[in-house]
């Protein structure tokens, strides 16, 4: 059988955070049936890929999720998911020069364009 392969859209983090915190919870548990995804962070998404920037996120409602913080080490070091920075949203976000968790790199719309292209998309 063919390997799935999803692309994560995340458009949240601090205006929604149990909306960022649930996808990447969902994406932590797909990536244990060893499934292939990665991710495309646009407007307030992107600053999930800023260094340091989830750890402040600390006001999520559920109690079900793991913290953001969390979610994001666990995806990027023990599962490599790459993370895709809209180079539209670099500038309006204030991420011009700023250091990038790990596996982050910032790419144009028409990536995501590819992404979709070959994988089944879920949006946040």
């Amino acid at each position: 059988m063919e390997k799935k392969k999803f692309v994560f859209i995340i458009n949240h983090s601090f205006d929604k955070p149990d909306t960022a915190a649930g996808a990447l919870q969902l994406a932590t548990n797909m990536k244990a049936f060893d499934v292939e995804l990665d991710f495309f962070l646009i407007n307030e998404g992107v600053l999930l890929a800023k260094k340091g920037f989830a750890e402040g996120i600390t006001w999520q409602k559920k109690d079900g999720f793991s913290p953001i913080a969390h979610l994001l080490k666990t995806l990027t070091e023990d599962f490599g998911a790459n993370f895709y920075v809209c180079a539209s949203c670099v500038k309006p976000y204030g991420l011009e020069g700023a250091e990038l968790i790990r596996n982050a790199s910032v790419k144009p719309g028409s990536f995501l364009g590819e992404l979709l292209l070959e994988r089944q998309s879920v949006s946040f």
